[in-house]
């Protein structure tokens, strides 16, 4: 969704591959060992976070949607207080999110 799939191709080669294994394998119904649920999604929504070089980078995803993953968001964590997510990002999530199951239930109907 969204530049997801242009940021994750900026990330370090280790990240993205670290981040495509996991979308790779939410795609078979399986979860990466880093992937969790995304605090206040549920578990449809999940994060893989991948640490490189002293840099935090994340990606969210969701396997709510029948047959689908989308990725929602992929960014490189700036702040260094804390481990929550930041409020923009979140917000972020939501909007794509709301796209997201909008093209499903399009594409099913």
């Amino acid at each position: 969704m969204g530049d997801s799939l242009a940021v994750v191709r900026e990330f370090p080669a280790p990240v993205r591959e670290e981040i495509g294994y996991a979308l790779y394998l939410a795609q078979v119904g399986a979860k990466h060992l880093r992937a969790k649920p995304l605090k206040g999604f549920g578990a449809g929504v999940l994060e893989v976070v991948s640490d490189y070089r002293g840099d935090t980078y994340r990606a969210v995803y969701t396997v709510k949607l029948q047959g689908r993953v989308y990725v929602l968001h992929a960014f490189m964590k700036k702040s260094r207080k804390g481990i929550a997510t930041p409020k923009a990002e979140i917000e972020l999530v939501k909007q794509r999110l709301r796209r997201a199951l909008e093209l499903d239930s399009k594409v099913e109907n």
